[in-house]
């Protein structure tokens, strides 16, 4: 019996071996997968981009208007419209590069539903208040429940005010902080999933990617774009790349 059980812990601390070795990370679109032809930043077709080349995720940014609603858009002002000022009528009427019109989060949901294959990486823009970033954290929850979006849906914000009013509203989701000002010891503390730092962050401190996974953390690099910075950030075996160049970190995560 006993050497049975020997036989049995050491099958399964080699299949151990196995799955960390084949593990490999995954690669998230920045703002979808907007460089290919006929695409744009966070529009719709970005979305539909990333996942017909099998990103594990896309990442979008998020504002809240001045009427109360959620729209899709990277810049505080574009063109020259301030978020949180104008109505999302207003916005929503506003072209991107693509032709689109800029699209409603309800909109974007709609699409990324009828996608399973893809996450959702939400990123919450921070507010000119807390207050508002807390209404907006419960809309933002309120319509991911309704497309039965939230198991599939990653937050991640620079405000620690915004990712404590996701903490709340949702205890088990995962959710990341921006910033790069805090190490992994604080975003455990603060019962986050991880760090979602830049590339130059993690070039500072290449250490907190070990000292987050001995906590239990998770690990995102953002812009990585060139080749290098690629293999660099793979070699240190961070779990995520957001990048405008999928299709190229896939290739390399994958050798």
């Amino acid at each position: 019996m006993k050497r049975l059980m020997m036989v049995a812990v050491a099958l399964m601390m080699a299949a151990g071996v196995v799955a960390q070795t084949t593990s490999r990370t995954k690669i998230v679109a920045h703002r979808g997968y907007w460089t290919v032809d006929g695409s744009a930043q966070n529009s719709l077709t970005s979305f539909a981009k990333a996942d017909e080349v099998g990103c594990f995720g896309s990442e979008i940014d998020v504002w809240y208007t001045k009427d109360h609603k959620l729209v899709v858009n990277h810049d505080r002002v574009f063109q020259g419209l301030h978020m949180e000022r104008a109505t999302a009528k207003e916005l929503t009427a506003l072209k991107l590069a693509n032709g689109e019109n800029l699209p409603s989060l309800d909109a974007y949901l709609r699409l990324v539903q009828s996608k399973p294959n893809t996450r959702l990486i939400y990123e919450a823009k921070s507010l000119s208040d807390f207050s508002s970033e807390d209404d907006a954290a419960a809309l933002a929850v309120k319509m991911l429940r309704k497309y039965g979006l939230l198991e599939r849906t990653d937050f991640i914000c620079f405000s620690i005010n915004y990712c404590l009013a996701f903490k709340k509203l949702l205890p088990e989701a995962n959710i990341y902080y921006l910033n790069g000002d805090l190490p992994p010891k604080s975003i455990k503390k603060l019962g986050f999933t991880g760090i979602d730092y830049s590339a130059k962050v993690l070039r500072v401190h290449p250490e907190w990617v070990k000292e987050a996974h001995d906590l239990g953390l998770e690990v995102n690099v953002w812009t990585a774009n060139t080749e290098e910075d690629i293999r660099y950030f793979v070699g240190l075996g961070v779990d995520y790349i957001t990048t405008d160049y999928p299709e190229l970190a896939q290739k390399i995560a994958a050798e």
